[in-house]
């Protein structure tokens, strides 16, 4: 089968970044994916639901909006006692969490709305939070979303020598006690992105071993202008009303809490002990082909978990249903437990495996399992 990002056969990959060129390829019928993507339209024109613009994300987005502004406004303002403060910190790092998972996530993926310019708009609440919703195009639709788990193509499991995700990484002595140190490192995630990550990308021109445009005329402003909202909402306007100390703490709170859901809750889809990495396999021209279709690596490497958990559906996202959001990228995520249902029917049809965890902490237990068990020497 061709390249996905290319040809634009399954829908996962429609929006990869244009001037993205992967050179591995992928082979095998396309026979699940057409038969897949089948029987959700007939889901869709049964229900006569919409993919995208549904009154309930609307409602979410002002929720979730309403959560961090709030959060923000009380301790820009009202709190000042230590015990307040402290838990608001938090609130607002979750609330932080919310808007990556929600509003971002689904307008990044143009999964949001019919409307780019809506869709645009809900990607803009991640420069919001300090990141780059230009440079989060590159690395999230166009480079993880094509080759989840394939080690030298997706930068999701690329941490650099801070540890082992993948069984083709190079192991160092000290992973054998990353199931413990990495836990608090996740929290370094956020911090990382914004002092140093998306600027280091800009400057390079790539993200890990994947060549990037930098960006230009409005995309740089954009850029430009995030970076310096985020900052000043971060501490240059906290620091007029409060101590310096006061607002570094606070900072680093709310950015330690967010990089540890973020981190854990992304890691809980493809680097837990259910998920496969494949290995491409070199062909006669001097390039390299993966064994499966595009649509069923997807299915192999990811992995769901809470598929019944209310709550967590709602303030992950739809991240708990990755399998789904692999496939079905441009659907809003309200649509993901609808739509499990048959994607499950259907991968149980053509002999897949379709891998999930009934709760998050067996889901969380399979991480820890994967990380001691790609610092052992013997793997």
């Amino acid at each position: 089968m061709p390249n996905p990002a290319a040809n634009g056969t399954p829908d996962a990959a429609a929006n990869a970044t244009s001037e993205y060129r992967p050179g591995l390829k992928f082979s095998g019928s396309d026979r699940f994916v057409r038969e897949l993507r089948r029987r959700v339209d007939a889901y869709f024109e049964q229900t006569g639901r919409k993919r995208r613009d549904c009154p309930a994300m609307y409602f979410k987005t002002f929720t979730i909006l309403t959560w961090f502004f709030g959060a923000y406004a009380l301790l820009l303002f009202v709190v000042s006692s230590w015990w307040l403060v402290l838990p608001l910190a938090v609130i607002l790092g979750v609330a932080m969490a919310a808007i990556g998972f929600n509003i971002q996530h689904d307008g990044g993926h143009k999964a949001y709305s019919d409307h780019q310019w809506i869709n645009k708009i809900m990607a803009l609440t991640l420069d919001l939070m300090g990141g780059s919703s230009y440079l989060w195009d590159w690395k999230h639709n166009s480079i993880h979303h094509t080759y989840p788990n394939v080690d030298g193509h997706d930068d999701d499991i690329n941490i650099g020598i801070f540890g082992r995700l993948s069984p083709q990484q190079k192991r160092y002595w000290f992973h054998r006690l990353q199931g413990i140190y990495l836990w608090a490192l996740y929290g370094l995630l956020a911090i990382k992105w914004h002092f140093f990550d998306d600027f280091h990308n800009i400057a390079v021109g790539r993200i890990g071993q994947n060549k990037i445009r930098r960006p230009r005329g409005m995309d740089l402003a954009v850029f430009i202008g995030g970076k310096v909202i985020f900052f000043s909402m971060a501490f240059v306007i906290p620091m007029l009303l409060h101590p310096w100390w006061a607002v570094l703490g606070v900072y680093a709170i709310a950015a330690f809490i967010s990089g540890v859901v973020l981190s854990v809750v992304f890691q809980l889809a493809h680097c837990v002990t259910e998920a496969e990495f494949p290995v491409p396999v070199p062909t006669e021209t001097g390039g390299e082909r993966m064994s499966t279709d595009w649509a069923v690596h997807q299915v192999l490497t990811t992995v769901n978990f809470s598929r019944q958990n209310r709550f967590l559906c709602w303030f992950l996202g739809g991240l708990n249903f990755q399998v789904e959001h692999h496939l079905f990228h441009r659907v809003c995520h309200i649509h993901y437990p609808a739509l499990s249902k048959v994607v499950k029917q259907t991968c149980d049809e053509f002999g897949l495996r379709y891998a999930e965890h009934r709760s998050i902490f067996t889901a969380i237990a399979s991480h820890f399992r994967w990380l001691v068990q790609m610092g052992r020497p013997t793997v």
